[in-house]
C-alpha cells in the first residue's frame, strides 16, 4: 500500500507553504530522510524529508504550487499500490476490500515466521522545522483502543518554538502507544501503531526489530562481554537547551548553583543566551550537582549535556560531550594476556571500509564527530536502518583507545617547574570574544554588504511642523491619555503610510532574481541594548494609529532591552528604520538587513538657511538617509519614495487625517 508525504506544518500559524523545487521525480526511489523538496512560508524556507521508503509514485503538486498544511504532496510506495484516496479530496474505493475478501484464498505453504500476518502502520513524529531533532508530547487526544481515520488529531506537541497537533495519517484501530505525555520524541520516529485488530506491530517501535527467526547459538559470547554492562548507578545529564529553530550554540551567562549543590526539578541552574535573547535553564533532574562540563562564558552546542545530577558515587562518565563510556576495567592478568590478541585486532576493524550508503542521523554525525569515530561503521538500531546518536556511542565505547605514549609523563614535571617560576607580566591588552548578538550583527552585516549592490541617498526636509506637534504632544498629550510619541514615532507613522506607494521597498528578496512584495508593512525598527543591536519587527504597522504604533514601538523596546525578544519577534520585517540622530549623526550609511531591499536612517536636526520672499531665514532640518539595493530597484524610484516621505513629514498633521 502506497503512503503518502505531508506539507509539513512549518510554524503555529502556517496553513499554507509553496513549493519552491522539487529535488526527486516521480519514478525516483528514495529512503526514509531524502530530500524530496524545498518550500517556504512567509518566514523562511525549508527541506522536506521524506517520511516514507520506497518510489514516488505519483507528484501531486508542482514547483510554485502553494499547498495547504498537512495535506498529501506525494504518494511513495511500490510500483502498483494503489494511490486512490492519498490526494487530499479522493476517496478511495469502497468495493476493494469485499471483492478481495470474497475471492476464496488458495491453501498455500504456511507463512515465513518473519511475515505470519498483516502488519500495523505506524504514524510518524513530524518534523516541525529544518533543525527540529525532537518533540515534545503534550497531550493525546486518544487512547489505545480507540478507532481514527486519516486526519483525526491524535496528540498535541511542542518543540522549542511552538505547538501543534499531529493528525493520522493511517484510518483503523489505535494498537499501541509508544510514547506518552511529557515524552521527548526524535521526529521521524513511530509514535504509535495504527491497524485492524490482530495485526503485528512488531518493529514499528524505535530500537525493535522485525519479528525473525530465532538467531542460532554461534560463538559464545567473549569474556570481556559483560563488563561493558553498567557497574553502578549512571547520573543524568542536563542538556543546553535548543532555544529557537535556528540555534545551534548558546553562552552560558551565569551558574545560580555550584558543585555539590542540591537541586530539585525546575531549580534555576544558570542563564544564557543566544544572538537574540537571554534565558534561564531549569533542572530537568533531581540529586546533586555532581560536576559541571562548561563555566560561565563558554559556548555550548544546544542538545548538549552541560551538567551532571544524581547521588554521590553516580558515574558520570560518557555524560560529557566528547566522552565515551570508560571501557571494563582490566580484571585478572590472566585474561588480559588471553583478550590482548583481540584487541589488537579491535583497531583494525574499525579504519575499514565504511558503509557509505548507510542512514545517518544528524545528531548521529555530530556525536561521531565529537568522538572522532566513523559514524557508518556503527551499527544501525533506528527505524528503516537508520544510525542513531546512540548508536555510534555504543561503537565508540567498543573501540579500544590507543596506548598513551609514555614520553609526556617525564617531561610535564618539567615543563609545570619551568612555567611556575615565570613573573606576571603587566597586561597590555585584553582579547574578549564577541557575544552571541555581535557575531549574528556582525555575519548579518558582512553578508549584506558582500552579496548586495547597495547605494545611499541623503536627503533632508524642513522638520518645523514636526517639531511643532512634538512640542503639542508633549505638553497636552498626557492630559489627552496620548502616549509620549517622539519623533522617531512620526517618521515610523510616515514611512508606514508612504512606503505602500512604492512596493518595490515594501519588499524583500528570498532568492536571486525574485522580489517578493508586501500588501502591509512590516516595520522593523533598530534598537540600541546593552546586548548589542536588535531589529524587533512592528507588523501591520500601516493599520496602526500614531499612537498605536507608538505604544507597541515602546513595549518592543523594552523586551529587547530586557534580552527577552524571542526570535518571532525579530524576524519578518519587509523595510527597516534606524535613528542615530539623537546621537548627532548629520548624515550616515545605513546597512540594508537581507533578504530585505532597504533600510531608512533618521539624522539629528541641523539648523540651516534658506530664502522665503527675498530673505534669508533658518529652519530645522531634519536628514534622511535610504540605503536600497539597486539589484531591486533603480534611484528613480528610490528618491521619489525619500521626496514623498519629506512632503508627508513637513506636513504631519494633515497625514494623519488621512
Amino acid at each position: 500500500m502506497a503512503v503518502g508525504v505531508l506539507m509539513p506544518k512549518a510554524g503555529i500559524t502556517v496553513e499554507e507553504c509553496i513549493i519552491t523545487e522539487w529535488l526527486k521525480k516521480k519514478g525516483d526511489h528514495v529512503n526514509v530522510g531524502d530530500i524530496l523538496f524545498t518550500y517556504e512560508t512567509d518566514k523562511a524556507s525549508f527541506e522536506c524529508e521524506s517520511t516514507a521508503e520506497g518510489e514516488i509514485l505519483e507528484i501531486f503538486y508542482e514547483d510554485g504550487d502553494e499547498v495547504p498544511v498537512l495535506v498529501n504532496v506525494c504518494a511513495v510506495g511500490q510500483p502498483g499500490d494503489d494511490i486512490s484516496g492519498i490526494k487530499e479530496g479522493t476517496a478511495a474505493p469502497a468495493e476493494a476490500a469485499p471483492a478481495q475478501a470474497a475471492a476464496p484464498a488458495p491453501a498455500a505453504a504456511p507463512a515465513p515466521a518473519a511475515a505470519s500476518g498483516p502488519v500495523a502502520q505506524g504514524v510518524l513524529m513530524p518534523k516541525a522545522g529544518i533543525t527540529v531533532e525532537e518533540c515534545v508530547i503534550t497531550e493525546w487526544h486518544k487512547k489505545k483502543g480507540d478507532q481514527v481515520n486519516v486526519g483525526d488529531i491524535l496528540f498535541t506537541y511542542e518543540t522549542d518554538k511552538a505547538s501543534f497537533e499531529c493528525e493520522s495519517t493511517a484510518a483503523g484501530e489505535l494498537l499501541e502507544i509508544f510514547y506518552e505525555d511529557g515524552d521527548e520524541v526524535p521526529v521521524l520516529m513511530n509514535v504509535c501503531a495504527i491497524g485492524q485488530p490482530g495485526d503485528s506491530i512488531e518493529g514499528l517501535k524505535e530500537g525493535t526489530a522485525l519479528a525473525a527467526a530465532p538467531a542460532p547459538a554461534a560463538a559464545p559470547a567473549p569474556a570481556a562481554a559483560p563488563a561493558a554492562a553498567p557497574t553502578g548507578p549512571v547520573a543524568q545529564g542536563v542538556l543546553m537547551p535548543k532555544a529557537g529553530i535556528t540555534v545551534e550554540e548558546c553562552v552560558i551567562t551565569e551558574w545560580h548553583k555550584k558543585k555539590g549543590d542540591q537541586v530539585k526539578v525546575g531549580d534555576i541552574l544558570f542563564t544564557y543566551e543566544t544572538d537574540k535573547a537571554a534565558f534561564e535553564c531549569e533542572s530537568t533532574a533531581e540529586g546533586e550537582l555532581l560536576e559541571i562540563f562548561y563555566e560561565d562564558g563558554d559556548e555550548v552546542p544546544v542538545l548538549v549535556n552541560v551538567c551532571a545530577i544524581g547521588r554521590p558515587g553516580d558515574s558520570i562518565e560518557g555524560l560529557k560531550e566528547g566522552t565515551a563510556p570508560a571501557a571494563a576495567p582490566a580484571a585478572e592478568a590472566t585474561v588480559a594476556a588471553a583478550a590482548a590478541p583481540v584487541a589488537a585486532a579491535a583497531p583494525a576493524a574499525a579504519t575499514g571500509p565504511a558503509n557509505p550508503d548507510a542512514k545517518v542521523s544528524p545528531r548521529a554525525r555530530m556525536a561521531a564527530k565529537n568522538l572522532g569515530v566513523d559514524a557508518t561503521a556503527a551499527t544501525p538500531t533506528g527505524p528503516h536502518g537508520r544510525i542513531v546518536e546512540a548508536d555510534v556511542k555504543a561503537y565508540a565505547a567498543s573501540v579500544p583507545a590507543p596506548a598513551a605514549a609514555p614520553a609526556p609523563a617525564v617531561e610535564a614535571p618539567a615543563a609545570v617547574a619551568e612555567a611556575a617560576p615565570a613573573p606576571a607580566a603587566e597586561v597590555e591588552y585584553v582579547d574578549v570574544k564577541f557575544s552571541g548578538v555581535r557575531k549574528a550583527t556582525a555575519k548579518a552585516m558582512v553578508k549584506s554588504l558582500s552579496t548586495m549592490a547597495q547605494l545611499t541617498h541623503y536627503h533632508t526636509f524642513d522638520a518645523t511642523a514636526l517639531m511643532n506637534l512634538r512640542k503639542q504632544i508633549k505638553a497636552n498629550g498626557e492630559a489627552m491619555g496620548m502616549p509620549n510619541i517622539t519623533l522617531n514615532d512620526m517618521v515610523m507613522f510616515a514611512v508606514s503610510r508612504i512606503i505602500l506607494h512604492h512596493s518595490d521597498l515594501n519588499a524583500i528578496m528570498p532568492e536571486d532574481n525574485v522580489l517578493r512584495k508586501y500588501t502591509n508593512v512590516h516595520l522593523g525598527m533598530a534598537v540600541d541594548t546593552p546586548k548589542g543591536l536588535m531589529v524587533p519587527t512592528i507588523f501591520n504597522a500601516n493599520k496602526m494609529t500614531l499612537s498605536e504604533l507608538c505604544v507597541e514601538a515602546k513595549r518592543l523596546a523594552k523586551i529587547c532591552q530586557e534580552g527577552k525578544a524571542t526570535p518571532d519577534m525579530l524576524s519578518g520585517a519587509s523595510f527597516t528604520v534606524s535613528n542615530v540622530g539623537s546621537l548627532g549623526v548629520e548624515m550616515f550609511t545605513p546597512v540594508v538587513n537581507p533578504p530585505q531591499v532597504g533600510i531608512l536612517g533618521v539624522c539629528g536636526i541641523t539648523t540651516r538657511v534658506k530664502e522665503v520672499n527675498g530673505e534669508i531665514k533658518t529652519y530645522p532640518a531634519m536628514g534622511l538617509c535610504l540605503s536600497y539595493d539597486h539589484r531591486a530597484l533603480d534611484g528613480t524610484p528610490a528618491s521619489k519614495f525619500v521626496k514623498e516621505l519629506c512632503t508627508a513629514l513637513e506636513n504631519i498633521s494633515l497625514l494623519m487625517m488621512k
